[in-house]
């Protein structure tokens, strides 16, 4: 594929489609079996979509929210508002009510593409209200909302035709590399979701950057597995799992579920991986816990391979002794745990967050080639990524093709390519403020070594990365929690771990109520740690989870003994958490919410 001939992502998938012949590319298990989509009938149901889009009166360049989970259709819809010459909305199944809203809002979506009824039920009523959404097309019948207007139309059957098809080649015909294609919201320091803007031609340069990479692996002619979990509507999972899997050919399948994925992985036995930090260490703690259930003899052997294979990749020259005994272990340790991922990976690659570089070298240790990548929603994403003949677990890498990085005088990383974004919709300020001179301001801070790999050492803005993978702004979460009579103050962590935790500071007029109803007596960290004024915080914790998406939702907190001020330095003169001060000093209270949640 001549990713750089490409003119379109349309254009790319009809291209594959007829180069591909009867061959399976999607797959789903909605039942006990697998069921595939070949490339004719993903072309022909793509197809169907646009034309019935354009006969309902969809323009180019006009905005379609995408409501829908992982399977074959959010790919169908998908490509299907791109050949009608439109843009691509994708929403997070989790997304609230007022999520929903304010995506129709931002973007004048004029139509929507909904799955199921249950995400119609929360989906719906915010599309009849939207001015600008016309209607909505939907997988599953719907119940239509009780107020507001909004035309619900039946999934398009490829069987009927609906609408003009020459209509579609026309549209796909003129579509340009520099156009936009899809906006993918990500948060901003304020908390308020941003549209990003990301055009053909900055997919596509991904496309031919992780084109690049699998050809360090010897395996350009080789057809490729993917097992697709992570969100659709995630520019990591968009651009690799999806777009650049569909350039080399490669049949995808998605994962019935995160609990299930195992059991998938054991079936469809993929050949690459793309996924985030949390998931490896989940299928790392999976491994360990296993293995407490495995003989003493069985469990020196796995730490002797653990152990051997760090030394062996570390560039240590083992002596003959332990050379026989890794030989040994490589057929009764290694061999057994990669068969545990399916027994044919050829790499899993990491990005999204930072990965643990601990258990990244665990997995190397085992035979498993793992990559550390990084990248932003802004930059289509990936940026950069190690190379497997030179893995270093502490840095993401080299730049990918095509990609220029460099580092500013107060140690920004600046990114410069055909990846990165046209910009924020309709926001050109906060565009100005991250792309100065064709140079993307990450927001990260790091060095370049030797080598030419990237080590990113600090964050410049306040966003939290979970370890899954999602932006979460703190301000946002603590401006909800502190708007609960009973919270004075609030600081919100979670960067790097795999939910929300929050250090509170309880409203004096809050304990004063207490005191009074229920006699308690004591200073404020007194009165703070009762059982029964916790019980209060704790409503108030899930009042405003309720408000939020599931990332977003607080999952434990502590008290502070005293307030967030100007004297103990924990706020600024202009009243705002000085985040690095909270967090030296509350450290260890932080820490062990998180361990009281693994414990649990």
């Amino acid at each position: 594929m001549d990713y750089k001939a490409c003119a379109s992502l349309p254009a790319l998938l009809f291209d594959q489609a007829a180069a591909n012949g009867e061959r399976p590319v999607l797959w789903s298990k909605p039942g006990d079996a697998w069921l595939p989509v070949t490339w004719p009938d993903l072309a022909r149901r793509v197809r169907a979509m646009a034309a019935a889009l354009i006969a309902e009166g969809l323009e180019p360049g006009q905005r379609v929210l995408l409501v829908c989970e992982n399977r074959p259709e959010w790919v169908i819809a998908h490509f299907a508002i791109l050949s009608a010459g439109a843009v691509s909305v994708p929403a997070y199944t989790t997304n609230t009510a007022s999520d929903h809203r304010h995506l129709l809002k931002d973007s004048g979506a004029s139509a929507a593409i909904v799955s199921s009824a249950n995400l119609g039920k929360v989906f719906l009523p915010e599309a009849a209200a939207a001015p600008d959404c016309h209607f909505v097309m939907a997988l599953e019948p719907q119940e239509a909302p009780a107020d507001g207007d909004v035309k619900i139309l039946p999934w398009p059957d490829p069987a009927t035709e609906v609408g003009d098809q020459t209509l579609v080649d026309e549209r796909i015909a003129n579509l340009k590399r520099d156009e936009v294609c899809v906006f993918i919201y990500t948060s901003g320091t304020g908390g308020t979701p941003k549209g990003v803007m990301l055009s053909h031609a900055n997919v596509l340069a991904n496309c031919v950057a992780a084109f690049d990479l699998l050809r360090s692996f010897g395996l350009e002619n080789e057809r490729q597995v993917f097992l697709s979990f992570l969100p659709l509507s995630h520019s990591y999972e968009h651009a690799t799992g999806l777009c650049f899997a569909l350039s080399i050919g490669a049949e995808i399948y998605y994962a019935q579920s995160v609990e299930l994925l195992a059991a998938n992985m054991a079936e469809v036995k993929p050949t690459l991986m793309t996924a985030v930090p949390r998931l490896y260490e989940s299928m790392y703690q999976r491994i360990l816990t296993g293995l407490k259930r495995q003989s003493p003899t069985k469990q020196k052997l796995f730490h002797k391979a653990v152990d051997l294979g760090t030394k062996r990749h570390a560039g240590e020259r083992l002596g003959l002794l332990d050379s026989l005994q890794d030989k040994v272990l490589e057929r009764l340790v290694r061999e057994k745990v990669r068969q545990r991922f399916g027994g044919r990976l050829h790499c899993l690659v990491s990005g999204g967050a930072a990965l643990n570089p601990e258990i990244g070298r665990v997995f190397q240790a085992l035979g498993l080639v793992m990559l550390q990548g990084y990248g932003q929603t802004e930059a289509s994403p990936v940026i950069s990524c190690n190379r497997p003949d030179s893995v270093k677990m502490d840095s993401v890498g080299p730049p990918l093709e095509g990609v220029e990085v460099k580092i500013a005088e107060d140690g920004e990383i600046l990114a410069k390519g055909d990846n990165v974004m046209l910009g924020y919709w309709n926001n050109p300020q906060a565009t100005a403020a991250v792309i100065k001179d064709g140079w993307l301001h990450t927001g990260d801070v790091g060095h370049i070594d030797a080598e030419g790999r990237i080590h990113i050492t600090d964050r410049k803005k306040d966003i939290l990365v979970l370890s899954g993978g999602d932006n979460v702004s703190p301000a946002r979460i603590e401006a909800l929690l502190t708007m609960e009579p009973e919270i004075e103050q609030a600081y919100v962590a979670g960067d790097r771990q795999p939910h929300l935790v929050a250090l509170l500071v309880a409203s004096q007029a809050a304990l004063d109520a207490h005191k009074e109803e229920t006699g308690a007596a004591g200073d404020r960290e007194t009165l703070a740690k009762d059982p029964a004024f916790q019980a209060r915080l704790e409503a108030a914790v899930e009042r405003m989870n309720a408000k939020v998406s599931v990332i977003e939702r607080v999952r434990r907190f502590s008290v502070a003994p005293e307030a967030f001020s100007i004297d103990n330095e924990m706020m600024t003169p202009t009243m705002k958490n000085r985040r690095h001060v909270i967090k030296a000093a509350y450290g260890p209270t932080l820490d062990a919410l998180y361990h009281r949640k693994a414990a649990e």
